[in-house]
């Protein structure tokens, strides 16, 4: 089993930016990728951005340039940092963390809003 704690959403206007971090707990070791999905109201979740152990990233189309994922492996978190936020940017965000047998763990979720 795995758990996920997120922290760090909330609101902020078009063009800041914001610091999305999540912590993995308990079976860490069977963890091959970590990131970020998310899913605006009314529509389906959707990769954000993933990292895996061996540096592989990758990132929606509509996110490069703009976020960046990042992983601090000594303390078991993912990190998501967003910058030039638009308000199509607003949905919840959920930590994800895919094992080596392809299980996937979920955080929470924590809400971005974008809005001036």
């Amino acid at each position: 089993q795995v758990q996920l704690v997120e922290s760090g959403g909330g609101s902020v206007q078009p063009g800041g930016s914001l610091r999305l971090s999540c912590v993995a707990s308990g079976s860490i070791f069977s963890i091959n990728a970590m990131g970020w999905y998310r899913q605006a109201p009314g529509s389906q979740r959707e990769l954000v951005a993933t990292k895996t152990s061996s540096g592989t990233t990758k990132y929606l189309d509509s996110v490069k340039g703009r976020f960046t994922i990042s992983r601090d492996n000594a303390k078991n978190t993912v990190y998501l940092q967003m910058n030039s936020l638009k308000p199509e940017d607003t949905a919840v965000y959920y930590c994800n963390a895919a094992t080596f047998t392809m299980y996937d763990y979920w955080g929470r979720g924590t809400q971005v809003t974008v809005s001036s």
